[in-house]
C-alpha cells in the first residue's frame, strides 16, 4: 500500500480556560504528518464530516486525574480526538471494509484530513429510513442520541406521568432528550431550557415541550418556577451544571433525580464551579447520578434501533436539527469553539473540504 502524508492538529499545550486558538500560546498546532503503513486490522479513511462535542473539551484538560477519566486523555503532542464519518481509501481488513465504504467512529477518530482506523472499532453505515442523512449517525444515531436515551432510562428513571427537564434543550442531545422523554418515555410534562427565545420557539414548536426557559433572560428563575408549577420536577437531564442546575434544584421534587449528562458551563472556566442551592440535595432527598454512555454499548443495537423506528415514524422529527459547517481542516478549531458560545442548532458538523 503506498504511503501517505496528511495536515493533522495536534494538542499544543492544555488549556487552563478557553482554549486559545491563535498565537504563540495556540491550544492547537496543524502540522502536516506520515501516516503509518496500515497493520492488519486497520482501515486508511478519508474524513468527510468531523462531529464537534462539548465534552472534547474534557479530552483535553479536566481537574478528574487521568486514571480517572471516561477515556483516555489527550496528551500533549498527540492529535486531537474526535468523533468521524469518512470513507474507506485502503483496507487490511478486508473482511469487514473495502475501498469505498463509509464508516464512523464515535470517539477515535482525529482532527486529520486522513486517519488511520481499527476495523473492529468503526461501525459500518447502513442506509437511514426516509432518505435522512447518514450524518445523523453522528448526532441523533450516534452518541448524542445514545447519551440522551441512557441518561434518561438507566440514570434518570424517567417514567409515564414523570416531568422532565432538559437544559441544553435545543443542542444535540438536548433535543433528543426532549423527544425520548415526551414521545417514547410518556413524560407528563416536558421542560426545556436553551440560550435564545429562537431556540426555545423551536423546541416547543418542532421538538415537542410543553413549555421551554430562555437562560439568558434576567426573569430566569421566575420563568423556570412557572414552567414547573404546580408539578415539580421528577427528572432533570443536567448538560450544563452552573447557575442552571443551581436554579433547577430549587424546583426538584422530594426524590427527585438529576441526571448529571455534562457541566459545559463550566468546560472553559479557570474558576470552581459554585452552587448556592446545594443544600436542597439534602433537604429534599435528590439523587444526583452521574453517568456515560459507553457504559451501555451492550444496549445501543437495541436502543438505535428504536431511536431510527421513530424517526421512521414520526414521533423524533430531525428536521432543523443539524448545523452542518463546510470548512477546511486549517477552521476546524474555530468551528468547534462555536460550541460554547451557542452558535449551534441541535448537532454541529463539520463537513471537510480538502
Amino acid at each position: 500500500m503506498a504511503s501517505h502524508t496528511t495536515k493533522q492538529w495536534i494538542l499544543a499545550s492544555k488549556p487552563t480556560g478557553a482554549p486559545v486558538l491563535s498565537g504563540p500560546d495556540a491550544t492547537f498546532k496543524l502540522q502536516t504528518v506520515a501516516l503509518p503503513p496500515l497493520k492488519e486490522g486497520q482501515i486508511l479513511c478519508r474524513v468527510r464530516y468531523f462531529s464537534n462535542d462539548t465534552g472534547l473539551r474534557n479530552f483535553i484538560q479536566t481537574t478528574v486525574s487521568p486514571d480517572r477519566l471516561y477515556v483516555p486523555a489527550v496528551p500533549a503532542g498527540a492529535p486531537m480526538r474526535s468523533g468521524v464519518l469518512a470513507e474507506v481509501l485502503e483496507s487490511a481488513a478486508p473482511d469487514a471494509f473495502r475501498p469505498g465504504d463509509l464508516v464512523m467512529d464515535f470517539h477515535l477518530g482525529t482532527w486529520s484530513e486522513l486517519v488511520v482506523l481499527d476495523a473492529a472499532t468503526a461501525q459500518a453505515l447502513a442506509p437511514l429510513p426516509n432518505g435522512l442523512p447518514l450524518t445523523h449517525y453522528l448526532g441523533a444515531f450516534g452518541a448524542s442520541g445514545l447519551a440522551a436515551y441512557t441518561g434518561l432510562v438507566y440514570a434518570g428513571g424517567v417514567k409515564k406521568g414523570d416531568t422532565v427537564v432538559v437544559s441544553a434543550a435545543a443542542g444535540a442531545t438536548g433535543s433528543m432528550a426532549v423527544q425520548i422523554a415526551k414521545k417514547l418515555l410518556g413524560a407528563k410534562r416536558v421542560v426545556g431550557i436553551a440560550g435564545s427565545d429562537d431556540k426555545c420557539a423551536w423546541v416547543r414548536e418542532q421538538l415537542g415541550a410543553d413549555a421551554c426557559v430562555n437562560y439568558r433572560r434576567p426573569t430566569f428563575e421566575e420563568d423556570l418556577r412557572a414552567a414547573t408549577t404546580p408539578d415539580e420536577v421528577d427528572v432533570y437531564f443536567d448538560n450544563v451544571g452552573g447557575r442552571v442546575l443551581d436554579a433547577v434544584l430549587t424546583r426538584m421534587r422530594r426524590r427527585g433525580t438529576v441526571a448529571a449528562c455534562g457541566a459545559v458551563s463550566s468546560y472553559n472556566s479557570a474558576e470552581p464551579a459554585a452552587l448556592r442551592n446545594w443544600f436542597e440535595v439534602v433537604s429534599m432527598r435528590i439523587t444526583v447520578r452521574g453517568f456515560i454512555m459507553l457504559d451501555y454499548l451492550d444496549e445501543a443495537p437495541a436502543i438505535l434501533k428504536e431511536l431510527i423506528g421513530a424517526a421512521a415514524d414520526g414521533r423524533i422529527k430531525l428536521q432543523d436539527g443539524e448545523t452542518v459547517v463546510e470548512g477546511r481542516i486549517e477552521e476546524q478549531p474555530e468551528i468547534w469553539m462555536r460550541l460554547f458560545s451557542g452558535a449551534n442548532q441541535g448537532k454541529l458538523l463539520t463537513k471537510l473540504i480538502v
